[in-house]
């Protein structure tokens, strides 16, 4: 894994305001530099208000993010953007739900977004439970079972590694990836026209570091 955009990207948009972002590199550069501005303790603090006045007539995110439903990961903070520049889905373990597909669909579609990122993140509950439960998932209380069985593949498929945890919480972004690819057909063909990326990576809550899985 890496926090550095793909090679070959010449766009700088660490400043960037809100819908001045137009292209999935920029999208990730915008990414990765707000990222080292939280790490460093220097954000830029952005002016809320008059990110709010500019969104009362519309949004232009540059980024769709499906993020785990956990309290401790806020894009928002993680990236140093403000509001209208990230559309954001919290669901546990980061999970693709048909209803997050359209979301998502909305923002690349309607809204135009360059960039849906699957942002998994260390010591996920949800992933955790799926490997504890993954003879029994009935055994949760609740709706937690239809949950579960959609993070079960990740935790089957990594079941050999010696991080078993850290492994399935990758796995589950790549699978996640890969669910939103297969299950819509709009955000596919954005992605095949170039105007669109689809792309994952890892939270660490320990260093705050969010690194882009690479191929």
């Amino acid at each position: 894994m890496n926090t550095s955009p793909d090679p070959g990207s010449s766009s700088s948009a660490s400043k960037a305001a809100p819908g001045r972002i137009t292209g999935p590199d920029e999208a990730v550069e915008a990414l990765v530099l707000g990222n080292e501005r939280f790490l460093a303790d220097s954000t830029d603090h952005p002016n809320h208000e008059a990110a709010r006045r500019r969104g009362a007539d519309g949004q232009h995110p540059f980024a769709a993010i499906v993020r785990c439903a956990d309290s401790r990961v806020a894009p928002e903070l993680v990236f140093d953007r403000t509001l209208g520049e990230l559309f954001v889905c919290g669901v546990a373990g980061n999970v693709p739900t048909p209803e997050v597909v359209a979301s998502l669909e909305y923002a690349v579609e309607m809204l135009e977004t360059p960039l849906v990122v699957v942002m998994g993140h260390s010591g996920c509950g949800a992933v955790q439970a799926a490997i504890d439960h993954a003879e029994n998932p009935d055994g949760l209380p609740g709706h937690l079972p239809d949950l579960i069985r959609q993070v079960l593949p990740a935790c089957t498929e990594t079941a050999a590694a010696a991080e078993h945890l850290s492994a399935a919480v990758e796995r589950n972004v790549r699978n996640g990836m890969k669910r939103i690819a297969d299950r819509s057909t709009l955000i596919a063909a954005a992605v095949e026209a170039g105007r669109c990326r689809i792309a994952g990576g890892v939270y660490d809550l320990t260093t705050g570091r969010f690194d882009f899985i690479r191929d």
